[in-house]
């Protein structure tokens, strides 16, 4: 999948000027030490402490009528276990990539700190991703969707221009991927939400 790789590329090199990266925030509710700030509500004439707590999320378990709905759904968890870390690595990757290039004003040496990143993203990452199945091309480019807020074509359109976004576009279409797909965790993507929910959890 050379059409991924280069995406999750593209990714870094947008990373100095995407806007999102800093609205990104990390999925833990909780300060630092496991402590938490108490505060005091009057309830009937008695004050108590609370805590403000995440809001929770009840997932109904699948239920499967057929064998066959059952295997497409443990097919499903398989291919986003396997492509999930790729698209919280793009994510990361982002974070790490804008915060050191807000620390390098020289345009060549951030011209060059790209080009090393660029180098190791390839070195690490490109073996395991020529290897995924169109499907799980999809989904990371979904998933890529779901962690930065942005679709894949966006944000090329955006930092690249038009004909570039035109152009993987095209090369996506030809292997069956949409570069403009969104994910919609409240419709289609309803049960790929509930399953990555599931592997934060550590549950799958």
């Amino acid at each position: 999948m050379r059409l991924i790789s280069a995406i999750l590329v593209f990714f870094l090199y947008v990373a100095e000027s995407t806007g999102q990266i800093d609205s990104i925030k990390q999925k833990s509710d909780t300060l630092q030490g496991r402590s938490y700030l108490l505060q005091k509500v009057d309830r009937n004439g008695v004050t108590l402490p609370e805590v403000e707590i995440k809001e929770v999320t009840v997932y109904a378990h699948p239920q499967f009528p057929k064998k066959s709905d059952f295997r497409k759904y443990e097919r499903l968890v398989y291919n986003l276990k396997k492509v999930y870390p790729y698209a919280l690595i793009v994510r990361n990757k982002l974070l790490l990539v804008n915060s050191e290039l807000g620390n390098i004003k020289n345009e060549k040496e951030r011209k060059n700190y790209l080009k090393k990143v660029e180098k190791e993203v390839f070195a690490d990452y490109e073996g395991d991703i020529r290897d995924m199945t169109i499907t799980q091309g999809r989904l990371l480019i979904k998933l890529i969707d779901r962690e930065t807020q942005n679709t894949s074509y966006a944000l090329i359109k955006d930092y690249r221009g038009k004909l570039s976004a035109a152009f993987w576009q095209g090369i996506a279409r030809i292997f069956g991927t949409n570069l403009k797909e969104e994910f919609d965790p409240n419709g289609d993507d309803a049960l790929i939400e509930s399953i990555v929910q599931e592997i934060d959890a550590g549950r799958l």
